[in-house]
């Protein structure tokens, strides 16, 4: 711990990342396991994924941006929603202009423009898009430690444990539809992580920003969760209630939900 507190916000928000990281590598290790885990455990795993997302972008984003902005002279209300539309309107582009194939849907087209790629390649590309804004968001919560009183280590620390605790089945979500296609076990797991690499990347980056320039600090805060809602929204939710396991994903959502604003309501 001591060595962590010693190191700057980038560097440990680097750090940050690659604890969530950890967590998709400890997911995508479930194709090891001798007995797929059923839809219904995955459906109910994707949901709690989905709640813990929600709460993280409100509890630990979009609340301190309007504080913050209030506090930087700003009206309390523009620059997140000028950050949130923003955010989500990153994730829109990036999804029209790179060629993916969400697990849920591994029977369908390609969405994106056309590709060559392997479909295993478009699976796994699907995931590593809609990790950028996990890693934004933990890069962002401490990059903003010290910069205002709202931004605190136990709270960037609870929104690391939460991303990290949802990336658990995103690995799994990834990982077993790999196997499916045909890859090895080893291979499966291999590009399951890889998925989440992006996430200390993208931490570290957002991190470095806020750190140099407090005053993008609230539309930064917001852009990550802007980014983050248009993946629950797009992704995480539609996989979730696809196979007929609605109510236990919802269910799971309000779980997951809960236990991030308890994190971040007792910690932050």
């Amino acid at each position: 711990m001591e060595f962590f507190m010693e190191q700057s916000p980038p560097v440990r928000a680097l750090i940050a990342g690659l604890f969530t990281w950890g967590f998709t590598a400890l997911g995508a290790a479930g194709v090891f396991l001798a007995k797929r885990p059923g839809q219904r455990t995955l459906d109910v795993m994707l949901g709690f994924a989905g709640g813990v997302m929600v709460a993280a972008s409100f509890w630990s984003l979009l609340a301190p941006a309007i504080e913050i902005s209030e506090e930087l002279g700003y009206p309390g209300w523009l620059p997140p929603v000028l950050g949130f539309l923003a955010g989500g309107g990153a994730l829109r582009l990036l999804d029209m202009v790179m060629p993916h194939l969400h697990p849920a849907m591994a029977e369908t087209a390609p969405d994106g423009p056309p590709s060559s790629l392997r479909r295993t390649t478009l699976l796994v590309l699907a995931i590593t898009l809609h990790n950028i804004p996990e890693g934004l968001a933990v890069g962002v919560a401490f990059g903003s430690i010290g910069a205002m009183p709202e931004s605190t280590l136990a709270g960037a620390a609870a929104l690391a444990l939460g991303m990290g605790l949802q990336n658990f089945p995103e690995g799994l979500a990834v990982s077993m539809p790999l196997r499916r296609e045909g890859l090895s076990r080893a291979c499966a797991f291999f590009y399951g992580q890889l998925s989440a690499i992006v996430e200390p990347v993208f931490a570290f980056v957002g991190a470095l920003l806020v750190w140099a320039a407090r005053p993008v600090l609230p539309f930064a805060l917001a852009f990550a969760a802007g980014a983050m809602i248009f993946v629950v929204v797009e992704e995480t939710v539609p996989e979730s209630q696809a196979s007929g396991n609605g109510d236990l994903a919802t269910t799971g959502f309000l779980i997951g939900f809960a236990v991030m604003m308890v994190l971040d309501v007792s910690l932050g």
